[in-house]
């Protein structure tokens, strides 16, 4: 693997750190606890009112500690694992390295974006560029000319991108469907914007990662090299990114929130994502 000893310092700093930032989601408890709050929009909006997301909106709160719990007892130990793997050269380390940094990036770029202003700031900004890095150079020390040879032939390449064409369509769906209907009923914002700036997740999802998700599905259905490369990396991201969703909802759903048709839906994306990832990883000769 090249860049071994830049990558060791980024993995190092992204385990410390978020470490310190799942702990301190989880376990931190000081302030008044929940009140009602009156958005600039006019909408009356429950503060969870304790902890390190405190000023942040009661059901994005519990989301935020739900996925902490994912990081801790998931993220952390694969990332470790998967360096551990990739530092021998090994391919399936490498893969999962860039899948799981992947994980890194976009949740602490989540978590620098959408999170209202806390201690951790310093914290989210270090981990998203951290992990910007090692998902950087992880990608790179794979060779893209010959990284179609690195998988066997009968690799089920149509259903694995199809999948992933899927998810962009069936994710974009849902997104909009929270966007649009305010836009032609003349309300404009959505009841899901609450006291924050905008909706970073849907614009995130629908302006990088879902395209992003169609476009590796149609290059791996075509055999070509990019789809290779990135497709093992991006379902081990969903992989992930679908377990924090699951956890997310049960979080949710323990404070008295509906889910509704998501308990079922995600937990079967994910699991259909993580059985597709191991394929993938398993069609690899090293």
């Amino acid at each position: 693997m090249k860049y071994k000893k830049t990558t060791t310092m980024l993995v190092a700093a992204i385990v410390v750190l978020s470490l310190g930032a799942t702990l301190t989601g989880i376990l931190s408890d000081q302030g008044p606890g929940r009140f009602e709050h009156e958005s600039i929009r006019g909408q009356t909006v429950t503060i969870y009112g304790e902890g390190i997301y405190k000023h942040m909106s009661a059901d994005v709160a519990i989301q935020g500690i739900a996925q902490d719990y994912v990081t801790l007892i998931f993220g952390i130990p694969l990332l470790l694992i998967s360096f551990v793997i990739a530092r021998k050269n090994s391919l399936r380390g490498m893969f999962a390295l860039a899948g799981v940094s992947g994980y890194f990036l976009v949740t602490y770029l989540f978590y620098m974006a959408m999170g209202m202003y806390n201690e951790l700031f310093l914290a989210y900004i270090v981990l998203t560029g951290t992990s910007f890095f090692a998902f950087l150079l992880t990608v790179l020390s794979i060779d893209l000319s010959n990284v179609s040879n690195y998988f066997r032939d009968d690799i089920p390449t149509r259903f694995i991108g199809g999948f992933l064409i899927f998810n962009s369509f069936a994710i974009a769906i849902l997104w909009l469907s929270i966007v649009v209907p305010p836009l032609i009923s003349g309300k404009i914002y959505p009841a899901a914007v609450q006291h924050y700036t905008t909706l970073i997740v849907q614009g995130m999802d629908l302006s990088l990662l879902l395209p992003f998700s169609f476009v590796i599905g149609l290059l791996l259905i075509r055999r070509k090299p990019f789809g290779y490369l990135f497709a093992p990396v991006y379902l081990i991201f969903l992989s992930l990114l679908m377990t924090a969703l699951v956890a997310k909802i049960i979080g949710m759903a323990m404070s008295g929130v509906n889910p509704g048709p998501a308990i079922v839906i995600i937990p079967v994306f994910d699991l259909v994502a993580i059985g597709c990832a191991i394929v993938m990883l398993r069609a690899i000769e090293e």
